[in-house]
């Protein structure tokens, strides 16, 4: 049986451009401090070729860590946050739920780059949400919210906790308002 958190192939690849867009908004802070890293940029690239519709599901299910090694050296927290948000974006083709986790990572970036801009999520926020497309949206809705369901990225670990949690949550809130207003 599918999870309610991976989302059909047409609807991954839909929000895999959007979930690339999110990370790509703070790729800088990684590269700035690792230049000679391409790990998270080839990250993101693969989840826009995925997204296009250019690479298999099955293979980038195999290569979803490929890009983990940036993340695992030390790193600043806010340059380590933008590489989460790239390798969220490149296990989209693993599971649909993943979009939200670069999402939420590309936020906690942002945050951690500018601790005395308490407006720096919000902002995030805001570019995030108006990124989405309805096609986008549509998939997105499909996901459970965060924290409820038992297994996958939305479950009840590190993405429905603290500031990621927080993002998702307005993330998922902001999807209903549009419900609302059409």
């Amino acid at each position: 049986m599918r999870s309610a958190q991976t989302l059909s192939e047409a609807d991954r690849r839909t929000v895999a451009a959007w979930a690339a867009d999110c990370a790509e908004r703070t790729l800088g802070l990684f590269e700035a401090e690792v230049p000679g890293d391409d790990g998270p940029r080839r990250a993101i690239a693969r989840a826009r070729a995925f997204a296009r519709g250019e690479l298999d599901v099955a293979e980038e299910i195999r290569r979803r860590f490929d890009s983990d090694g940036a993340t695992r050296s030390r790193h600043s927290p806010a340059a380590f946050a933008a590489a989460k948000a790239a390798g969220q974006a490149a296990a989209v083709p693993h599971m649909g739920a993943h979009a939200f986790g670069a999402a939420a990572y590309a936020a906690k970036a942002v945050r951690l780059a500018a601790p005395d801009r308490e407006d720096a999520v919000a902002e995030e926020l805001c570019w995030q949400l108006g990124r989405i497309t309805p096609p986008v949206r549509d998939a997105l809705r499909q996901l459970p919210p965060v924290g409820e369901h038992r297994a996958g990225p939305l479950g009840p670990g590190l993405l429905a906790s603290g500031l990621l949690g927080s993002v998702i949550r307005e993330l998922q809130a902001g999807l209903a308002d549009a419900n609302r207003r059409g």
